[in-house]
């Protein structure tokens, strides 16, 4: 039977390419897409899924939810990053997260909030379902807030973001995802329930390079070919010009992966901590790496990755779309 899934997304181009991956994957079943503001506003993340949703057209669509107003003031409150990083992303992203793609969808009168969604869900299928984060963990922590049992119905909360021994990219070290909104991440993550963190050290090993943007040959003609091939264009060339680094990096499909290929990584259980207040260090992941740890054990970090087996599920699953 298909694994439950709920992906919690900021929107950006990687996102797109796990929600399309995941979406076509057999063996996962993905009962809701929920947006959280990072890359883009939580409204414009809205949009972009309900355009994939539409474009990409599942036999079976996911819910679609989005940040409520109380989560959007929170987050609104964050300490921005730099302007410079700021423009960065535009230029790696584009003006509204999909390199451009138009996003030509009417926004719903009466949008789901993500929070609670996420909730009812985990309710409704106790010890089934998998939320996966891709962007900061806002959604996450207002369910937490609302719903002291979330955490408990769900079968595993896997979450993209922060380092352990890697650099950040925000920040010297800090990763976006944890940067954006330290407050929420540090409830998430210092959660006593257990959970699984997916550092830089290993989403940003895997890269796609134009050779296999060739190789996949994705024929605009067919159903998904015309906005992958975008999408990958558009981020490989953005890559080339502002970063100068001749592809990208799968860091969301390895977050999935996670989920759907568990045998392409190793682990180990460490403790974990937020830091909220540092004047360098605001977003940093502590991790308890002592001989003797002082700190509870509470996630499950993933250390290694066949980076080739990514690539593999990656291609796989599109070549299956055409």
């Amino acid at each position: 039977m298909p694994q439950k899934i709920i992906i919690d997304s900021d929107s950006g181009i990687g996102d797109a390419l796990a929600i399309a991956i995941a979406l076509a994957d057999r063996e996962l079943d993905v009962i809701a897409l929920t947006a959280v503001g990072g890359v883009v506003s939580p409204v414009q993340a809205g949009r972009n899924l309900q355009a994939l949703v539409e474009a990409l057209d599942p036999q079976k669509w996911p819910r679609i939810a989005q940040a409520d107003g109380a989560q959007r003031m929170a987050e609104a409150e964050s300490e921005a990053p730099s302007p410079s990083w700021l423009v960065q992303q535009r230029l790696l992203h584009g003006s509204e997260g999909l390199g451009e793609w138009p996003v030509a969808v009417a926004d719903l009168h009466h949008p789901r909030d993500a929070a609670k969604l996420m909730s009812e869900l985990a309710r409704e299928f106790p010890g089934e379902v998998t939320l996966l984060t891709l962007g900061p963990l806002s959604n996450v922590a207002m369910a937490i807030d609302r719903d002291v049992e979330f955490l408990g119905n769900l079968k595993s909360l896997v979450c993209l973001g922060g380092a352990v021994a890697s650099e950040g990219d925000v920040t010297a070290v800090a990763d976006f995802n944890i940067f954006h909104h330290p407050e929420a991440a540090r409830v998430v993550l210092k959660s006593p329930t257990m959970k699984t963190v997916v550092p830089r050290d290993v989403s940003h090993k895997t890269m796609l390079t134009f050779d296999h943007l060739d190789r996949l040959d994705l024929a605009e003609s067919r159903r998904w070919g015309g906005l992958l091939k975008h999408l990958l264009s558009f981020s490989l060339r953005a890559h080339r010009q502002h970063l100068g680094i001749e592809g990208i990096w799968l860091a969301e499909v390895t977050a999935l992966a996670a989920i759907s290929q568990p045998r392409l990584f190793k682990r180990t259980t460490l403790s974990v901590d937020v830091e909220t207040e540092g004047r360098l260090t605001r977003g940093m992941t502590v991790f308890d790496r002592r001989s003797q740890p002082v700190w509870q054990k509470n996630v499950e970090v993933l250390v290694d990755v066949e980076t080739q087996g990514i690539l593999d599920y990656f291609t796989q699953i599109l070549r299956k779309t055409e």
